[in-house]
């Protein structure tokens, strides 16, 4: 039996897909060998404290511009889904105006298609909530450089399934203990194929498709795949 999510097929033999007594599909827990976890692990250690030390001084330059831009706090910590399910506080440079969520409530409000958007994507390109020096750290991804952070501390990997909220992870609906298996990451499969121009399920079948056919050499790729993709710009909103 095949699964289909926006003509990406994830076969169930790759994800060891279960009955139980009432014919009624069950996700069974992909699990990496002991191994895997370890070499994945020391690559995250060695690349993210390597980053962090080469990029320290971009770290800081756009820190104080941030600071000295705008008020509020310089970082931004949102509550995402981490390995086991377990929460954990996602960094990132701050990008927005301190009142953001009350931008988001109003303009959805009184927008219908804005409306539509962020129910589909979780995103809007147009967004009156990003600052003038927030929309350039987007378009480069240089908001997320904090969460090497998250990646050395062990809450990321470098490559993984896009970090979830938890409002949003039960949209991976039977694959959900898939995305828990592993790590999130700093890039990945959907980062490098479109990022925000692809809907949510081709994002699920995206993180699926890389939990259950991961390896070294692919998190290698992917990381290659990236460089281009950030100077493209393609999907960054």
């Amino acid at each position: 039996m095949t699964t289909e999510f926006q003509g990406l097929d994830v076969t169930d033999a790759w994800i060891g897909l279960t009955h139980d007594a009432t014919g009624q599909t069950a996700q069974s827990l992909h699990r990496w060998p002991t191994t895997a976890n370890a070499t994945k692990r020391s690559f995250d250690l060695v690349i993210s404290g390597l980053s962090l030390l080469l990029l320290l001084p971009l770290l800081v330059f756009t820190a104080a511009l941030i600071k000295l831009s705008y008020p509020g706090p310089v970082f931004y910590s949102h509550k995402r889904v981490g390995l086991h399910g377990r929460d954990f506080g996602c960094l990132k440079f701050r990008t927005m105006h301190v009142d953001a969520a009350q931008q988001l409530a109003e303009l959805l409000a009184r927008d219908a298609k804005a409306q539509e958007e962020w129910e589909k994507t979780r995103k809007l390109r147009n967004d009156p909530r990003v600052t003038a020096i927030g929309e350039v750290l987007r378009k480069s991804s240089l908001d997320e450089i904090p969460q090497l952070l998250n990646v050395f501390a062990g809450h990321m990997s470098i490559v993984g399934p896009r970090p979830v909220t938890r409002e949003e992870l039960p949209r991976y609906g039977e694959y959900v203990e898939l995305y828990t298996a592993t790590r999130p990451g700093l890039t990945g499969h959907w980062q490098t194929s479109g990022r925000s121009n692809t809907d949510f399920d081709r994002r699920v079948a995206l993180d699926v498709e890389y939990v259950t056919r991961w390896s070294l050499l692919w998190d290698l790729w992917i990381m290659a795949k990236t460089i281009p993709v950030l100077f493209s710009r393609e999907g960054a909103y």
